[in-house]
């Protein structure tokens, strides 16, 4: 007699509870969101891997480019040696400025060329492309300012050791490629190796890569200035003024 009722017990427990519609539609949702993420991350690991693998050839490219550009520039000095005459080499391109006085007793044009030039605070520095109307202004600032014609071996240790990208008016320090890429990436300058060649050389994109950079912020230099020639022009033997090729030495006191 309770035969009946046992096969209808068993049966009842063997049966699968029959899962909602909704919760059926939010693991199908999830499974798609996981194969999606899955791809993504993916799809940016073999981006990695190129961007890495472009700028280690670009790298190579420059670095074959600067060669050839020294060897020519050894060859010419030789050249003109033996002809008894001298190698005149080209003019600089850009200028490295370095703010060394504060705001007390600046002029108002000064001051106005020195916010052109963002250079708003002491010790800042920034890169110039010369021309004649920067080189007019330059001469304006001379008691302010400090400046010269930075080496490419200067301007790498500016952007390896002390450089900042502008993203969205924010100070974001250059850590990635993936920073300049951000700021720059529109106008191929993907890596910090097309960053230093473009400002090196003064290439088309010299304004978006300077302007990308954020001023440098330089400390004291090593020794100290002179307090009694600090204001006096360098060539007069102070600190104010072009330095020529004697911006590198200072750069390298102040990094």
């Amino acid at each position: 007699a309770d035969l009946p009722n046992l096969y209808l017990y068993q049966s009842i427990n063997t049966m699968a509870p029959k899962v909602p519609e909704s919760v059926l539609k939010k693991q199908a949702t999830q499974a798609k969101l996981a194969t999606q993420a899955k791809q993504a991350s993916y799809d940016a690991k073999q981006q990695k891997r190129q961007n890495k693998k472009d700028a280690i050839a670009s790298a190579e490219k420059y670095n074959a480019e600067y060669k050839a550009a020294d060897d020519a520039a050894i060859a010419n000095r030789r050249q003109a040696k033996a002809e008894g005459g001298f190698f005149v080499p080209a003019l600089p391109k850009v200028a490295l400025i370095i703010r060394i006085r504060g705001t007390i007793g600046v002029s108002p044009k000064a001051k106005k060329i020195m916010q052109l030039f963002r250079l708003r605070q002491i010790h800042n520095a920034t890169f110039v492309k010369l021309n004649e109307s920067t080189v007019r202004m330059l001469r304006l600032i001379e008691p302010y300012v400090t400046y010269g014609y930075p080496t490419r071996t200067t301007i790498e240790k500016l952007v390896y050791k002390r450089g900042f990208g502008k993203l969205n008016k924010q100070r974001i320090p250059i850590a990635d490629n993936s920073v300049i890429e951000e700021g720059v990436g529109s106008v191929g300058i993907k890596c910090c190796a097309d960053l230093i060649h473009e400002l090196s050389t003064v290439g088309p994109h010299f304004k978006e890569a300077n302007n990308f950079l954020w001023p440098f912020k330089l400390t004291s230099p090593r020794g100290g200035f002179s307090s009694k020639t600090k204001l006096v022009h360098f060539l007069e033997g102070g600190e104010a003024g072009n330095r020529g090729e004697e911006i590198n030495k200072l750069v390298k006191r102040m990094i």
